[in-house]
């Protein structure tokens, strides 16, 4: 990033700051040009799909995981 852009960020608000991440998300989302995939994010995804057919059950849905994560903040 040049550092002009990177100055000019800086002056944002931290709610500017926020909505520039969002605009920057939505235009990703929409890009037609996948972004690459590194190979270590392939063989983490890999072993984690791994493990979850070597164990199927283990682990806690989403909602009880967020009614833990909700009541330890």
């Amino acid at each position: 990033m040049n550092s002009a852009l990177a100055t000019e960020i800086r002056r944002l608000t931290p709610v500017e700051k926020l909505q520039l991440l969002e605009a920057l998300w939505d235009d990703l989302a929409t890009d037609k040009n996948p972004l690459p995939i590194p190979d270590w994010h392939r063989q983490e995804l890999a072993e984690d799909q791994g493990r979850y057919q070597a164990n199927p059950t283990e682990g806690s849905p989403w909602p009880e995981v967020k009614a833990r994560v909700t009541r330890a903040s």
